[in-house]
C-alpha cells in the first residue's frame, strides 16, 4: 500500500505541465497541502494535543513546507535527470539518521542497495548533456535532507491518534508554512480553468490527502529505511507515463536503470531476523529516550 504514494507522486510532472497554469509550482504545491489537510481535520474532527501541536509544525515543515520549495527550486536550476538523481541520495540519507535517531544499525545490504538505487536512477533519467548548478544541486541535496529528516522524525514521534488526523496536521502544517513563501514568490493566482481546477483537485485529493495517508502509515508499519526506498519508485512512474501517454522516447539504458531500481527496492524491503531486532531494540531506546524527555 505505501508504495501507491510514491508512484502517484511520479505522476505529479505529467499533470503538472499537462493540466496546471504555468511557472506555478509552489501555488502547486500549497493547493496539494492545504486544502488537502483542512479537509481531513474536518472529517476526523481532531486537533493536535500537547506536543503534537509543536510537532506536527515541525513533520509538516520538514515534509512539504520545506520539501517542495527546494524541490521546485531544483527542478528550475537543474535538468529533472539531474534533480531526480541527487534525490535518490535520500534512502541513504534516512538509513544514516535512523543509526542515530533510531538506534538502528547500517547493514551492508542497505548501503549497497541505496547506491544502486542511485545509479539505477542515474540511468533511467540523466542525460549526457546534462549541466549542473551548484544551487540546483545544493537544492536537490537539502530538499533530500529534509525529507529524510521528516521520515525518521515521524517513525520516532508516534501517537495514537487516527492517521488521517495526523496526516491531516502535517498538510495543514505544510500549507501554513508554503502560504507566505508562494505569495511572495508567485504573487496572486491567476484565473483557473476547468483543466486546472481538475489538475489541482488531483493532486490535492489523490497526490495529497490519499498519498500522504499512505506514506504516514507506511511510517508506521515498515522500517524507516524501508519506506525511504520505495521513494525512488517516483522516477519509474514518471518515465512511464512519458513513455506511454506523452509519447516520449524510451531507451536500452532508461529500461535497464528501471530494473537496476527496482531490484534495489526489493533488496532493501528484505530483512535478516538480526536486523528486525536490531530495528526494534533501536525503537525501543528511542521510546525510552522520549519518556526520560517527559
Amino acid at each position: 500500500m505505501t508504495a501507491l504514494a510514491p508512484a502517484v507522486w511520479g505522476t505529479t510532472y505529467f499533470v503538472t505541465t499537462e493540466y496546471l497554469p504555468p511557472d506555478r509550482p509552489l501555488l502547486a504545491g500549497l493547493l496539494r497541502a492545504l486544502p488537502a489537510g483542512l479537509l481531513l481535520v474536518a472529517v476526523t474532527r481532531r486537533l493536535p494535543r500537547g506536543d503534537w501541536w509543536w510537532r506536527s509544525l515541525v513533520l509538516g515543515t520538514l515534509n512539504i513546507g520545506v520539501f517542495l520549495p527546494l524541490l521546485f527550486l531544483a527542478a528550475y536550476r537543474l535538468p529533472g535527470g539531474v534533480a531526480a538523481t541527487v534525490g535518490a541520495v535520500q534512502p541513504l540519507v534516512v538509513a544514516g539518521l535512523a543509526v542515530v535517531l533510531l538506534g538502528q544499525r547500517m547493514t551492508a545490504r542497505v548501503a549497497l542497495a541505496g547506491v544502486a538505487g542511485v545509479v539505477g536512477v542515474a540511468l533511467l533519467v540523466l542525460r549526457a548533456d546534462a549541466r549542473l548548478d551548484w544551487v540546483g544541486v545544493a537544492a536537490a541535496l537539502g530538499g533530500a535532507v529534509v525529507m529524510a529528516a521528516g521520515v525518521v522524525l515521524s517513525k520516532r514521534w508516534t501517537t495514537p491518534a487516527p492517521l488521517l488526523a495526523v496526516t491531516g496536521w502535517q498538510l495543514v502544517a505544510g500549507g501554513v508554512v508554503l502560504l507566505p513563501v508562494t505569495l511572495v514568490v508567485e504573487g496572486l493566482p491567476p484565473a483557473l480553468t476547468a483543466a486546472n481546477v481538475g489538475g489541482f483537485a488531483y493532486l490535492g485529493v489523490i497526490g495529497g490527502a490519499l498519498s500522504y495517508a499512505l506514506w504516514f502509515r507506511g511510517i508506521r508499519v515498515l522500517a524507516a529505511t524501508q519506506v525511504t526506498f520505495l521513494g525512488l519508485l517516483s522516477p519509474v512512474v514518471a518515465t512511464a507515463v512519458g513513455w506511454l501517454v506523452l509519447s516520449q522516447g524510451l531507451t536500452a539504458l532508461q529500461v535497464a536503470g528501471a530494473v537496476v531500481v527496482l531490484g534495489a527496492l526489493v533488496v532493501a524491503q528484505r530483512k535478516s531476523v538480526e536486523e528486525k531486532k536490531s530495528v526494534e531494540k533501536g525503537e525501543s531506546r528511542a521510546d525510552d529516550r522520549v519518556r526520560s524527555v517527559r
